[in-house]
């Protein structure tokens, strides 16, 4: 067959040339094996009529991070992957290792440090697997091992456009290119790792036969998996379902592997075309938790798996997925990303499992069947009659954390946390689950010690027809010493709080969004700010020169290569002072901004050194 030729000789090509130069190993041990074979082997295949094992495929870390305004520290991404792993996805993509250093570093961290472990994942049998996303181009290939390698089972994941649309406008290569370029790709990647996924972008419009002949090269090349994206949730159910099918059954050697679903949810589809998929032989799903992801998101995990869960007999699959997870997995991700959940989101929403109408309510009284479809114990919301204040103990604090979920906390950890909520303990009389919640996400942003800028204390003065006034006293981590000023506001207190802070960091950010919410109910209720911000490169005062000071590296190299570039950054906080929460909410924007500033700072003075040291 003419794959089986163009494969053959792209590989006594690839043998002869290329993989020595890069590699440099014998040719003769080209391709080796870096995980148990027997996980390929033992992975469901295609096969509708039977009930199969569906594949959760998270990106959360990867396409859900891209969504505007999203930016997550490491230490929050290697949270978030620990509680998948524990909600029991099967695979989660990471990030992408060749965008930044930061980036690969945090790929790295969570294959070094969510990879291996077992907890909550004792049924299953096996840990996750971690995967990297990457380009068609070589560099990026290898980039994306060396941060996945460190995984027990891990993963490459690499992508080509097939569309036409964007073979011509955005690539600028023809078909035959296209067929190469993604083969070879895969090659090289085979030669690294075992566990091969390939990602058609754009799949939706694409040629369903040149998709095929595409497909089948990088079979023949050593793909495991088979993505098929539809990048622009532009298919309909019946349209998507149709080619994943047409897919299985033209694709040569379609048999032997894991056929994928990615959508998009521009028209609202996402979901309901990932279902379809599944109905026609797929049997990986990529999700993202709360559906999040570029412009109007991604398929959502909980919608997947709870429709799953509900229709047993009309889904010829089962999944892993521990669904009494799924709640807390679901606002920590909110928390963290910034991306609030909706209130009517369907399985997380606030409102998913409330009743207002008297005829429901009464209905649900008499028997919860009559108008609930599953029980909100089904996805971890436990109502609890445990009162938790501040004559509360240790025990009886560890013992909530445990009903929701956070039972392998640390010492140090659990600490920490106890301390947290003996303070809120002093000035709100009863603690609720989702104070707890929003305590331990404030933990993992982190208001510790290893903040540039820390939260030391807060003074407001203001009142009807007069100008607010703020002093704040910050403790700088550089300088090792206490900073203190105070501004006025014409807009509020909060403003000031603001202003004063911004002539401490010494930065000039504009502030592009501010909410506020309660955590609970009653007049001592938990405030939760979140707020975005952006560097103010058009204003008067300090801007991205004295940023710039402060990320800088020692010995760094010139303006021209460590030029900094606009990005949007978020920050929550929460207290019972509205005020306060603002303030550690806007110096937690603040730090991410410095740290990400920093990262984007070293990774190109390393990029610059080592293309001088290449050059000498």
């Amino acid at each position: 067959m003419i794959y089986s030729k163009f494969t053959k000789s792209l590989t006594n090509l690839y043998r002869s040339n290329v993989t020595k130069r890069i590699i440099n190993i014998p040719s003769n041990k080209l391709i080796r094996n870096t995980q148990p074979i027997g996980f390929i082997q033992n992975r469901c295949y295609s096969n509708p009529t039977s009930k199969d094992k569906l594949i959760i495929f998270d990106t959360s870390l990867r396409d859900g991070e891209q969504s505007p305004g999203v930016t997550l520290s490491t230490e929050e991404k290697l949270e978030i992957a620990r509680h998948l792993s524990i909600l029991g996805v099967d695979v989660i993509e990471a990030g992408f290792p060749i965008a930044s250093t930061g980036d690969f570093e945090a790929v790295a961290r969570i294959a070094k440090d969510v990879g291996p472990i077992m907890t909550g994942r004792e049924k299953i049998g096996k840990p996750v697997v971690i995967a990297g996303l990457a380009r068609t181009i070589e560099k990026d290939i290898k980039r994306c091992y060396d941060a996945v390698s460190h995984a027990p089972l891990h993963r490459i994941h690499t992508f080509l456009a097939t569309s036409d649309i964007h073979l011509k406008h955005k690539l600028k290569i023809n078909r035959e290119e296209c067929i190469k370029r993604a083969a070879s790709a895969v090659l090289y990647a085979k030669s690294l790792c075992e566990d091969i996924e390939f990602s058609s972008e754009d799949s939706g419009r694409s040629d369903k036969d040149f998709l095929c002949k595409v497909l089948g090269a990088v079979i023949e090349a050593g793909a495991t998996t088979l993505n098929i994206p539809d990048t622009v949730g532009y298919t309909s159910p019946s349209e998507y379902g149709e080619l994943i099918k047409y897919l299985i059954e033209n694709t040569p050697g379609g048999h032997k592997v894991i056929w994928s679903t990615h959508c998009h949810d521009d028209l609202g589809l996402a979901t309901a075309n990932t279902l379809s998929g599944i109905l026609n032989g797929a049997r990986q799903v990529e999700v993202t938790i709360n559906g999040i992801g570029e412009r109007a998101g991604n398929t959502s995990l909980e919608e997947v798996v709870m429709n799953i869960h509900t229709h047993p007999a009309s889904y010829p699959v089962f999944h892993s997925v521990n669904t009494q997870q799924i709640y807390k997995t679901s606002t920590l991700v909110s928390s963290l990303s910034g991306m609030v959940v909706q209130p009517n989101k369907a399985i997380v929403g606030a409102n998913a499992f409330l009743h207002e109408s008297g005829i429901h309510q009464d209905g649900v009284l008499k028997h919860k069947q009559t108008y609930e479809i599953m029980r909100p114990e089904d996805v971890g919301i436990f109502n609890t009659n445990i009162v938790l204040g501040k004559l509360s103990g240790r025990n009886a604090f560890r013992s909530r954390l445990i009903e929701l979920g956070y039972g392998d906390m640390s010492d140090a950890d659990f600490n920490r946390a106890f301390e947290r909520f003996k303070d809120l303990a002093d000035s709100k009389k009863h603690i609720t689950d989702h104070d707890i919640l929003a305590l331990l996400s404030d933990q993992v942003s982190g208001y510790g010690e290893s903040q540039l800028f820390q939260l030391r204390s807060i003074q407001v003065v203001s009142g009807t027809h007069e100008m607010a006034t703020a002093t704040v006293k910050l403790f700088d981590s550089v300088k090792n010493q206490e900073l203190i000023d105070a501004a006025i506001g014409r807009a509020g207190p909060i403003m000031a709080v603001f202003g004063a802070i911004q002539r401490l960091v010494q930065c000039k950010v504009r502030l592009l969004h501010y909410e506020v919410r309660a955590v609970s109910e009653g007049m001592d209720a938990l405030a939760k700010v979140i707020v975005k911000i952006t560097e103010d490169f058009d204003s008067s005062g300090l801007g991205t020169e004295d940023l710039e000071k402060r990320t800088k590296p020692k010995d760094s190299v010139s303006e021209s290569e460590m030029k900094l570039t606009k990005s949007t950054f978020h920050g929550h906080g929460t207290d019972v002072d509205v005020v306060l929460a603002s303030a550690k909410a806007y110096v937690n924007a603040i730090n991410r901004m410095f740290e990400s500033k920093k990262q984007e700072a070293t990774g190109k003075r390393r990029s610059f050194l080592k293309e001088r040291t290449a050059n000498v």
